[in-house]
């Protein structure tokens, strides 16, 4: 009997050395690092995510007038379906300022937890590959995390909330006679009715994302997206975007890599120092970083 193994083995070795080639010029086409920035660029040791929650927590209840028995199942609830609770508090009925509620929830944080990073630092500004900040914070929050981090000079630009939102000049307002029950909604859903849409572009939208890499002229089929939200990541998957997920060690859905840390970014991904005809950047300017905001 004629024996077929040989002829096999040799289409995998073929197989593989063809999927090898087409993996490095995947790679060798990168030309732009989209970062995350809370809990990506720093660990969520900090516990500035926490105190985010915490001021978003007393927000509600001193601007908006929602009962605090309340706040953990609606933070819960609005963060689940909106993406951010910001926006589903828009969605549902809450008028406020937007600069209103950045200054209450990010004004008050803890920044002298952030410590310089020369480590980190050092990796990106010797990656020879374009980065940009992709942040569904506002930029003052970005700039200042940024600035205590001691990489403020190390990205061309921030996207950030105010690159994909209009202004909302509205003050904070305690009328609920039209705020749509979401938590009464999600115990017993009336048939035929849908959540109410938000007026506010975050991450995880597709939308989102798409219209941020449009506005600063980011191919995703060029692009790894370093994040630490499991559903950021699945939608930035979703849209073309090569990606990796910061803080865990096992891959998920929609991840190319998982890393403990961004410091370990040099040795998961070291093709990204040998991008032909590229040499390492120089650093920006940190008037330039701060200031040249990508805005819409």
């Amino acid at each position: 009997m004629t024996s077929f193994r040989p002829l096999i083995d040799k289409k995998n070795k073929m197989a593989l050395a063809f999927d090898e080639v087409y993996r490095q010029d995947q790679r060798s086409k990168i030309d732009c690092l989209l970062f995350d920035l809370d809990d990506t660029l720093y660990p969520l040791s900090t516990g500035l995510a926490s105190e985010v929650l915490k001021n978003i927590g007393e927000y509600m209840v001193e601007k908006l007038g929602i009962d605090r028995s309340k706040i953990s199942d609606l933070c819960n609830l609005l963060y689940k379906n909106y993406g951010t609770t910001m926006a589903g508090l828009r969605a549902i009925g809450y008028s406020f300022n937007y600069d209103e509620y950045h200054s209450f929830v990010h004004g008050r944080l803890p920044y002298e937890r952030l410590k310089p990073d020369p480590v980190l630092r050092h990796i990106l500004l010797s990656v020879p590959i374009r980065k940009v900040i992709f942040t569904n914070a506002d930029k003052t929050h970005a700039t200042e995390a940024l600035r205590r981090l001691g990489l403020e000079d190390c990205f061309e630009g921030i996207i950030c909330f105010e690159t994909l939102n209009q202004p909302a000049e509205a003050e904070s307002t305690l009328d609920t006679a039209n705020v749509f029950d979401i938590i009464e909604h999600s115990y017993r859903p009336t048939p035929g009715v849908e959540l109410p849409k938000t007026p506010i572009i975050c991450k995880p939208s597709e939308f989102a994302i798409e219209h941020a890499l449009k506005i600063a002229n980011i191919d995703p089929q060029r692009t790894i997206f370093f994040e630490d939200s499991v559903r950021n990541i699945q939608a930035g998957k979703n849209v073309g975007l090569q990606t990796v997920l910061i803080g865990k060690s096992q891959r998920v859905q929609g991840a190319d890599y998982a890393l403990e840390s961004i410091h370990n970014m040099r040795e998961a991904l070291p093709h990204l120092w040998d991008q032909p005809g590229k040499s390492a950047e120089r650093c920006y300017s940190a008037k330039l970083a701060i200031q040249a905001q990508l805005t819409a």
